[in-house]
């Protein structure tokens, strides 16, 4: 699989898992992609999530994207960046797939929502795919 075929496979299918590790424990949760590029993938979470403390403390992390309709999921590994630019933070928050934010931001003052709203970045992406037709070859890493 190509490098674009893969993200059009993300970018289609924008919900996600994402596994971080608290301590030693694994944790994982669904997310929900904002972009992705070569420049990497986009998402956005709160400060007050433990999401965000397990990123500040290891930046390793793994995304699974599923396309049911293809039968392809795509993990993707790499290291998390916190985004802070007021710039993409707007662009997000103004999306119209982000409305489910709003009630958050009239909450609160717009520093305290900037200071808050926390963008995230998965860089140096390494990716794999699995199907049930390629269930027991090796595994294929692609540099996105």
């Amino acid at each position: 699989m190509t490098k674009q075929e893969i993200l059009d496979i993300i970018n289609k299918n924008p919900v996600f898992y994402l596994a971080t590790v608290e301590d030693t424990q694994p944790r994982v949760r669904g997310m929900l992609l904002y972009k992705a590029d070569e420049d990497g993938i986009v998402f956005h979470t709160g400060s007050m999530r433990d999401l965000y403390g397990q990123i500040l403390k290891n930046p390793k992390a793994e995304l699974c994207f599923n396309d049911f309709k293809s039968g392809v999921q795509v993990r993707v590994r790499g290291i998390l960046e916190v985004v802070d630019d007021i710039k993409i933070k707007d662009e997000i928050s103004e999306h119209p797939t982000r409305t489910f934010l709003n009630p958050w931001k009239e909450s609160i003052s717009k520093d305290e929502f900037y200071r808050t709203f926390i963008v995230l970045k998965l860089k140096e992406c390494i990716a794999s795919t699995w199907t049930m037709e390629n269930n027991f070859a090796p595994k294929e890493d692609i540099k996105l």
